[in-house]
């Protein structure tokens, strides 16, 4: 296991490919509402263009900033020094191949949902007069499908990263990672809750609050020890003292 890995983020970003086959769906449905309106190759070059150019434009220039969760995101200068390495491996040109490969392959699956849309006719969500809604269901689907498979791949090519390289990359500059990288709005110290694993309960402050037992039980047993009985022989040396007289 690399060293790297046990950062959540990029299992929960990784993780976010699950969310593909649902809006893959989605699009499918929106594209089934009615009959084409326009010429079938304008109207799958408008989804294929309002769905892939923006993400694969972020990606290529301005990577998703991993280190957040929806419009929350962690502020760039509370990140460790292994975060901001992994920030400069989103900056490769590995990842930005990534970016086209993949905007290239849904522009492929793009097609193939068109061309099986008239199957799903039966279960589209508007009536078939509603074309224009289905086509902004099939774009807004088509660019989340875009989303969470451009993360999750890029996010992949990291975890792939050989441990020497990763530990070869030097942080990214903490300056730029605002204007290098696309932040959520809403920004905060820290987005995960604490582990079990980073206590900040300092045990020795706790154990000088609590006197020891055995310093308590050596008192005790000197304090019996050391206390003198009563001088019971008062009375009798003075009845001795007046027979004598």
């Amino acid at each position: 296991m690399r060293s790297f890995w046990s950062d959540p983020f990029l299992w929960i970003h990784l993780s976010g490919v699950a969310a593909l086959p649902l809006f893959l769906g989605l699009c499918l449905l929106g594209l089934a509402v009615g009959s084409p309106t326009l010429s079938v190759w304008l109207e799958v070059f408008l989804v294929a263009v309002a769905g892939i150019v923006p993400v694969l434009w972020m990606q290529w220039f301005r990577p998703f900033y991993i280190f957040s969760i929806l419009v929350v995101a962690v502020k760039p200068q509370n990140l460790t020094s292994v975060q901001q390495q992994m920030l400069t491996r989103f900056k490769t040109k590995l990842n930005q191949g990534i970016a086209l490969f993949i905007a290239v392959l849904l522009a492929v699956i793009l097609w193939q949902l068109y061309r099986f849309a008239p199957l799903a006719a039966g279960v589209a969500p508007f009536p078939p007069s509603w074309r224009w809604a289905g086509l902004l269901l099939a774009v807004a689907a088509f660019l989340a499908s875009n989303l969470f498979l451009q993360v999750s791949a890029s996010v992949m090519a990291v975890l792939l990263t050989p441990e020497s390289e990763f530990v070869a990359t030097k942080p990214h500059v903490l300056e730029n990672i605002r204007q290098d990288f696309t932040i959520a709005p809403w920004q905060v110290d820290r987005l995960l809750p604490t582990f079990a694993g980073e206590t900040t309960v300092d045990p020795t402050a706790a154990a000088d609050s609590i006197p020891p037992a055995e310093g308590i039980k050596n008192a005790s047993s000197s304090s019996t020890v050391n206390s003198e009985p009563a001088d019971t022989n008062g009375p009798t040396s003075l009845t001795q003292q007046s027979i004598e007289k």
